[in-house]
């Protein structure tokens, strides 16, 4: 009866697994108030969402609400993206807060969020894909506003940096109902008609709905298909457009993008100068080791007494000649004698040994055949003698000599029994040497054998 009742802990849990097991409570949005709002000093966020008829508990860990560009607090309404599950110690149902935005811009973080999420299923943002920035590039293209600060800003830091670079402005619009297309336009001309090694693609700062041409799809996989590295450049450290997420690089602000986009040309005179020095003192080094080396040289014996090196060298060789005519003439015995070794396995293994050998085991299977053959030819013999004497007893015809007969009807067939002849009726008696036609004159029953 005991084992009915679960314990609370397993109903708990069990609550638990049925909700972490829901997809669709894995990825929940959510708009409400916040209310009973606390930072713990830990980090972590606990709070409840609220609505005219309901609530419910959210907890935001610090790991997740160190990215969030405000600060919560009672009687905000926010925009929420989380998972529900189960707190186990308290047997209720609580809400993980992922991100939170706050509402008023609702729309269009959710349209960010949800384009974020399927770009990033697809592997856009992968790194593996993003294509490396060339150290030295020859001509870096510029897309964005002609009037703007931000081209101002980049084309002074690349003076600055890297003069030697050409620079091309591609101008478009970056704000409003038309920007998304005049900057996939400009992407496509670049790719197209421009030997570029850079583009650099950004605007300045503004608000989210200001930097909203570059959270376009049209935008990102413009981005994603160029085939001339990408760097993005918008607005200022703290925003975040899906253009940074697809580029191969992202700046935060327009002029970084310059730094990335071209060495400092000061830099790489210092860095020139130093791998001088040090290709000098290399050289210098290398001097000094060859001329130590010519003065040992100098000074060895073989420069010193060449005509007794050169003697020495000559019984060194008349050595060396002697040794090799002694191993070649060790190798010919070994060789010799390995030669013969085979000569004589080839005659104990050849094929006459072996067809001889054959031959013998051959005439040695026949004789054993032939006397197998033998026994079983005498055996097929007293057995078919048995078989015809069995089969000469049961010889009707040989039954017949002793004066028995067959009667058969005037249709051929054999009588056995007196009720198959009846009176006048035409029948044949086969006995030894012959038949005899009959006539039945009268036919007369056995009572024993009736009864």
């Amino acid at each position: 009866m005991n084992d009915q009742y679960l314990t609370v802990t397993a109903l708990t849990k069990y609550i638990k697994r049925k909700l972490s097991s829901d997809q669709h409570l894995k990825n929940v949005w959510l708009r409400g108030e916040i209310s009973n709002f606390k930072h713990h000093s830990r980090g972590h966020m606990y709070l409840s969402l609220k609505d005219e008829q309901a609530r419910i508990s959210a907890v935001m860990f610090a790991g997740n609400n160190r990215s969030i560009k405000f600060a919560p607090e009672n009687g905000m309404n926010v925009l929420v993206r989380g998972e529900i599950n189960v707190y186990e110690p308290m047997g209720q149902y609580q809400l993980y807060i992922q991100d939170m935005q706050p509402d008023g811009i609702g729309a269009l973080y959710l349209a960010f969020e949800q384009l974020k999420e399927k770009l990033g299923k697809e592997g856009i943002f992968s790194l593996e894909r993003k294509k490396a920035i060339p150290t030295y590039p020859q001509h870096i293209v510029v897309i964005t506003s002609p009037t703007g600060a931000a081209v101002r800003d980049i084309l002074t830091t690349i003076n600055r940096r890297y003069p030697v670079v050409q620079v091309s402005i591609l101008p478009v619009l970056v704000q409003g109902e038309r920007a998304a297309s005049s900057i996939v336009k400009a992407i496509e001309y670049a790719n197209n008609y421009l030997d570029a090694d850079v583009l650099i693609v950004g605007r300045g700062g503004g608000s989210i709905e200001d930097l909203w041409a570059f959270n376009e799809e049209i935008v990102a996989r413009a981005i994603a298909e160029s085939a001339i590295p990408i760097i993005s450049a918008v607005g200022h450290e703290t925003d975040t457009t899906i253009s940074d997420f697809v580029a191969d690089i992202r700046a935060a602000t327009p002029t970084g993008a310059a730094e990335l986009a071209v060495p400092s040309i000061v830099e790489l005179r210092d860095q020139v100068h130093t791998l001088k020095h040090r290709i000098m003192r290399a050289m210098e080094a290398k001097h000094l080791e060859g001329k130590q080396r010519l003065n040992r040289l100098e000074k060895s014996y073989a420069f010193k007494y060449p005509e007794q090196l050169m003697k020495q060298k000559e019984q060194d060789l008349d050595r060396l000649l002697e040794n090799l005519s002694k191993q070649m003439s060790m190798l010919h015995v070994q060789r010799k004698e390995k030669m013969s070794h085979l000569h004589n396995r080839l005659l104990i293994q050849g094929p006459d040994a072996q067809i001889k050998e054959g031959r013998n085991q051959l005439q040695s299977q026949t004789k054993q055949l032939q006397a197998r053959f033998q026994d079983v030819w005498k055996s097929k013999q007293e057995e078919f003698r048995v078989n015809l004497e069995k089969l000469s007893l049961l010889n009707p015809l040989d039954i017949m000599k002793r004066g028995y007969a067959i009667p058969f009807s005037d249709k051929g067939e054999v009588l056995k029994e007196v009720s198959q002849v009846r009176k006048d009726s035409q029948l044949s008696l086969r006995m030894h040497g012959g038949s005899v036609n009959c006539k039945v004159m009268d036919v007369e029953e056995d009572e024993h054998d009736r009864e």
